[in-house]
């Protein structure tokens, strides 16, 4: 039987040389594959700095560690709003998104995409109000207005993005302004309310102009932060925080003189 069996070469053992050759090889490509991996991860987190997550998403750093990719919240969208990123996308894999100038959010009243969730990562508790699921309260973003490109402050009658807007009136109200150019037009500006809107991105899907003038952003890029420096005079919550404000006293060269002499002091002036 044995005389039967295909004779097999033995392999030579490998030199110390050789071994050392193809050590370094597998490590040279290991770390070329780890450096595409890094590269595609660095992509796909600044990315995701700009992406919008469906209604009830938690905040980004805590979303892309709490869902599971299971796409149960994208099968639920009735109108196919929310995408699953996939392989090339340049976005976090199996994480839910959508493009407002391709297909908006449409504000179901149900929300059906939250309840599915089975992480957390949409927060139902986030879009309820008196025990109700309430799509008015949700946050995916907010609506910014390029007034360079909106036709609108060119003094061209267009209100597409206020009509368009689910609460009507709102999250989007127009500003009307006399057209000094002309003397007998007016302007209709549309300005944004960022208590109110949604980010739902109905406004950007029906902007007229061939890039859309008015575009949704999650609300951390698109508003900036005052400070707690800053009070609002007007704002009987706002100036709550000065309740337990401690005073800060700095002391610097110029606080040394008198105003008078530092206002006075021409210093490098001659």
């Amino acid at each position: 039987m044995s005389e039967n069996r295909p004779k097999i070469e033995r392999k030579e053992p490998l030199s110390d040389r050789r071994r050392f050759i193809l050590t370094m090889a597998r490590g040279v490509g290991v770390t070329a594959l780890g450096g595409l991996v890094w590269s595609a991860y660095v992509d796909e987190v600044t990315a995701s700095q700009l992406l919008l997550r469906p209604p009830g998403a938690i905040e980004e750093k805590d979303f892309l560690k709490t869902c599971i990719k299971c796409g149960l919240c994208v099968e639920a969208c009735p109108y196919d709003t929310l995408l699953l990123a996939k392989p090339g996308d340049n976005k976090p894999l199996g994480t839910p998104y959508f493009i407002p100038r391709d297909i908006p959010c449409y504000m179901c009243p149900d929300i059906p995409c939250v309840p599915v969730c089975p992480t957390g990562a949409l927060d139902e508790s986030s879009v309820t109000t008196k025990g109700k699921l309430d799509i008015n309260v949700a946050d995916m973003g907010l609506a910014v207005i390029d007034d360079e490109s909106c036709i609108a402050f060119w003094g061209i009658q267009c209100d597409a993005c206020y009509r368009a807007c689910p609460l009507l009136g709102e999250a989007i109200t127009i500003v009307y302004e006399k057209n000094e150019r002309t003397g007998k037009h007016a302007f209709m500006k549309p300005i944004v309310h960022a208590d109110i809107c949604t980010g739902c991105g109905l406004c950007e899907r029906a902007c007229v102009t061939e890039k859309a003038a008015i575009f949704v952003l999650p609300r951390e890029v698109a508003t900036g932060k005052a400070g707690d420096y800053y009070i609002k005079g007007w704002d009987k919550n706002d100036e709550k925080r000065l309740e337990n404000a401690e005073e800060i006293k700095t002391q610097t060269k110029i606080s040394k003189e008198s105003a008078v002499d530092s206002l006075n002091d021409s210093g490098d002036l001659y």
